[in-house]
C-alpha cells in the first residue's frame, strides 16, 4: 500500500464578519411618571418616580438618557392637560426616543382607547413603550393583547373611583354639608370654632351695597363700575369689577341663607364633561 502524503496546512488569523466592526447603536430611552393629585404623599411618589427613572437610564451604559417627561396633579383618563405625555409622543413620533419606560399601564393612561391608539402610533414609528409592573414590552407579539386587558382594568378601577367619590358627595349633600370656596366668597369666612360660616363685616358691607343699588333699580355693570371707581376689590381681590361678578353675587342662593348643591355634575368620567343645573333664576 502506497503510504499516505499528510498535508499540514498552519492556522491563520480568523477573518471576522464585517459586522463585528459595526458599533451597536445605543437605545434612546425616556421615562414617563405621573400622580393624580397633588397631595404630599403623591408629590413624594411623583419625586421618587422622577429620581429613579433618571438614575435608572442614565446608569445603563447601553441606553442614552432622553428625558423623563412628567405630568404632576393630572388624571389618566384623558390625554387633554397631560402636557407633559403630549410632548413625550410628539418627540417620539419625531423620532427623539426609542423607548419609553413606565412605571404600570394606569400611569401611562386609564382609558383604554387612549392608551392603545397612542401604543399603536407609537408602534408604527419603531418606538417600544415598556410597563414595568406587567413587564409588558409593546413590540412583543402578545404585548397589545396584554395591555388592552390592563388598560379595561386600569379604566374600570378610574370608573369606580368616580362611582365611589360621586356617592361621597351625594352622601353629603343628604346630611347637609357642602364646601365653600371661601377665598372667592365674598362676605364670609370659615369659622375658626365649628367650621360654619362666619360673616365677614368689612366684606359684608359691600355685598348689601350691591343688593341695594340693585333693589334701587341699577344695572349689574353700573354697580360694577361705581364698585371700582371706589376702589373697592372684588371678591378675587382684583381692581375691576365686572358685571358677571355683580350677578354671581347676586344670584348666589347663600346669601339668603339656602344652598343649592350639585349645580354642576359630571356626565362622563372619562372625558370628565360636565354639565349645569338649569337656572331659575334670582
Amino acid at each position: 500500500m502506497a503510504e499516505k502524503k499528510v498535508r499540514k496546512i498552519e492556522a491563520t488569523a480568523p477573518l471576522r464578519a464585517a459586522q463585528a466592526f459595526t458599533p451597536v447603536k445605543k437605545r434612546r430611552v425616556a421615562a414617563y411618571a405621573r400622580v393624580s393629585t397633588d397631595k404630599d404623599e403623591q408629590q413624594n411618589s411623583y419625586e421618587a418616580q422622577v429620581d429613579y427613572y433618571t438614575t435608572h437610564i442614565q446608569g445603563n451604559p447601553e441606553w442614552i438618557f432622553a428625558g423623563v417627561y412628567s405630568d404632576a396633579g393630572i388624571t389618566g383618563t384623558s390625554m387633554k392637560k397631560r402636557d407633559g405625555f403630549n410632548q413625550m409622543v410628539v418627540d417620539a413620533l419625531a423620532g427623539k426616543i426609542d423607548l419609553i419606560l413606565t412605571k404600570s399601564v394606569s400611569r401611562f393612561a386609564r382609558n383604554t382607547v387612549d392608551s392603545l391608539t397612542t401604543v399603536r402610533k407609537l408602534k408604527e414609528k419603531g418606538v417600544e413603550v415598556y410597563f414595568e409592573k406587567e413587564n409588558i414590552y409593546t413590540l412583543d407579539s402578545k404585548g397589545e393583547l396584554l395591555i388592552t386587558i390592563m388598560s379595561s382594568l386600569a379604566q374600570e378601577e378610574a370608573r369606580n373611583i368616580s362611582d365611589n367619590t360621586a356617592w361621597g358627595q351625594r352622601k353629603r349633600f343628604a346630611d347637609g354639608k357642602m364646601s365653600l370656596g371661601y377665598s372667592h366668597f365674598l362676605g364670609y369666612k370659615k369659622g375658626a370654632a365649628d367650621g360654619e360660616m362666619e360673616i365677614v363685616e368689612e366684606e359684608a358691607v359691600i355685598v348689601r351695597r350691591i343688593y341695594t343699588e340693585f333693589l334701587a333699580g341699577k344695572s349689574t355693570y353700573d354697580i360694577a363700575a361705581r364698585l371700582t371707581e371706589d376702589g373697592i376689590p372684588t371678591p378675587a381681590k382684583r381692581t375691576t369689577w365686572h358685571a358677571s361678578t355683580v350677578g354671581s353675587i347676586l344670584h348666589n342662593e347663600k346669601y339668603k341663607g339656602d344652598a343649592i348643591l350639585q349645580k354642576r355634575f359630571t356626565v362622563d368620567f372619562l372625558s370628565k364633561k360636565t354639565k349645569g343645573a338649569v337656572s331659575k333664576g334670582c
